[in-house]
Order: C-alpha cells, then structure tokens, then sequence
C-alpha cells in the first residue's frame, strides 16, 4: 500500500460535521486563538504541559510560530492540528483537536488531543468532533490506529470516549508531563474498521 494518500497533505481539506467545521490553522487566527486561550486559562491549566521559563504561550509571537509549526507538519503528513468552529454565520473558535505524532510504514498511527471553551461543554459538540476527526483519520488520511490519552480525574474527556465506545486499552503510570507532574493515563485506542457507538446528537443548533 502506499505509505500515505498525497491529497491530504493539501491544507484546504476541512472536516464538517452536522455543527461544527475543523480546518487548518491560519495566521489569520491568532488574535482569535488568543482571547479564547486566555479566556480558558483556568479551565485548561490542570490538563496542560507547563510552558517553559519565560514563555508566554498566548503571545502573538509565540502563536504565530506554533501556527506556522501545525501548518508545516500538515504538510508533511506529521501532523493534523485545527481549529474547530461552529456553522454560525461567523464561525467562531470554540476549541482545538490535532492529531500528532503521524507514523507510517508498519504502525500506521496517531495520537489524538482535544480540548473546548468551557462555555460550550455539555452540549456534545465536543463528542461530534472527535467523532468526526476520527473518520477524518480513517477515511483520509488512511491511518490504522489512533490512540487517546486521558488523566484518570479529567472526567469530561473520559465521557468523551465513553460516549464513543472507544475501547479502553489500559494505564499508563506517569506518562505524560502536564502541570509540572508526570501524571499516570487511561489509554483508550480505536482501529480503523471498529465501530463507534450510534450518534445520538441533538439537531443541529
């Protein structure tokens, strides 16, 4: 088989679901990104890396680099990191997913991370959009398996996967870095040709 399908690599490819559409990142977005990043500060700091000494993660300098960063990987079939925003007339940003760490050849894998604005949790938007990034992994970019890694208190993205139907593979003792701690993980994966569960969303808001 070949070891990736060329188009994907194009960074007009979206993924639509019934209320929501996730594409590239544009430099275009950084003042966006960075109101919604400082807005969710508190939100996110117990589920995110420390940033290093002296970095500011929201800064303009430091956005525009990581969207620079997210849109080269795209192209080179590494990385699939976008911005989801709602089908309102002017589409705002409520979130990020990316799919990181592509490997080809033998393993055919990647490694899934999501997060939302906590104004729009609980309405499972976040739940189509992980349905629809994981159909984006299969039926584009043709990938085996991807993997998501879960802090055993992050309730919410536990439901995430439990709504799903991803299987659970197992723990992970301190695997990832986040807060200044390594934190132990739930390790859910999914293959392609396994069945997610039946989407029971509200119409389209």
């Amino acid at each position: 088989m070949p070891d990736r399908p060329t188009e994907v690599t194009k960074l007009s490819v979206r993924v639509d679901t019934p209320r929501l559409i996730m594409r590239a990142p544009l430099v275009t977005d950084v003042p966006e990104l960075r109101l919604l990043m400082r807005k969710n500060a508190e939100h996110l700091r117990p589920v995110s890396p420390l940033a290093r000494p002296g970095e500011d993660s929201t800064s303009i300098t430091e956005l525009s680099n990581v969207i620079a960063r997210q849109r080269r990987e795209w192209r080179q079939d590494r990385g699939y990191s976008v911005v989801m925003t709602l089908k309102h007339p002017d589409r705002p940003i409520i979130g990020r997913l990316a799919l990181n760490n592509i490997v080809r050849g033998v393993f055919q894998n990647a490694y899934l991370g999501y997060w939302i604005d906590e104004s729009h949790q609980g309405r499972g938007l976040m739940t189509e959009a992980v349905r629809g990034m994981l159909g984006f992994a299969f039926e584009t970019l043709k990938l085996h398996r991807v993997q998501i890694a879960i802090m055993p208190r992050n309730e919410k993205s536990l439901r995430v996967v439990e709504r799903l139907g991803i299987r659970k593979e197992g723990q992970a003792l301190r695997y990832l870095a986040i807060a200044g701690a390594w934190e132990d993980h739930e390790i859910f994966a999914i293959t392609a040709g396994e069945t997610l569960a039946p989407d029971r969303l509200a119409p389209p808001a």
